[in-house]
C-alpha cells in the first residue's frame, strides 16, 4: 500500500478531491490519478471514512493498482516498439525490397510506438472512471485544518 496525507479540498459525492504535497516520486509516477499544482498535488479519493471539507486525512493507494499501470504505460510502448521494428525489418523488408530494411524497421517501430500510446491513452481513461482503482480515504487524521 502507498500511503498519503493531505487535506479534503472538496467533496463530489463520494469521491473527494484532497490536496498532497507534492513529492519527488511524483516525478516519475504513471498512476494517472493526481492534477499537479504548485506545491501539491490533487487526488481524486473514495471518501470511505466520511471525510468533510478541510479535514487531514491518510489515504492508500493499492500498490497493485500502481505497478500495473506502470507496467502498462511504460512496457506496452516499449514492447510495440520492438514488434514493430522485427516486423519492419523482416516482413516490410520482403515486401518493399528496394527500400533499406533500417529505414523501414525505424518507421514501422516508431508507428507501432505512437499507436501504443494511443491504447495507453485510451486505458487511463477507462481505468480513471472504475473506482476499485481510485484512492481510498481511510482514515480522518484532523477534524479541522486552520489552514485550509
Amino acid at each position: 500500500m502507498i500511503e498519503e496525507t493531505g487535506i479534503v479540498k472538496s467533496l463530489d459525492g463520494i469521491i473527494a478531491i484532497v490536496m498532497v504535497p507534492r513529492k519527488s516520486t511524483c516525478e516519475g509516477c504513471t498512476a494517472g490519478i493526481c492534477k499537479p499544482e504548485n506545491q501539491s498535488m490533487e487526488i481524486e479519493a473514495l471518501n470511505q471514512a466520511g471525510a468533510k471539507v478541510g479535514q487531514k486525512v491518510r489515504i492508500a493507494i493499492k500498490a497493485s493498482s500502481y505497478m500495473k499501470g506502470t507496467m502498462i504505460v511504460y512496457g506496452l510502448p516499449a514492447l510495440f516498439m520492438v514488434i514493430g521494428a522485427v516486423i519492419g525489418k523482416e516482413a516490410l523488408g520482403k515486401i518493399f525490397t528496394g527500400t533499406d530494411p533500417d529505414v523501414l524497421s525505424a518507421v514501422s517501430g516508431f508507428s507501432l510506438f505512437i499507436v501504443a500510446f494511443i491504447i495507453v491513452r485510451f486505458w487511463t481513461n477507462a481505468v480513471g472512471r472504475k473506482d476499485e482503482s481510485k484512492p481510498v480515504i481511510e482514515e480522518i487524521l484532523s477534524q479541522d485544518n486552520p489552514h485550509f
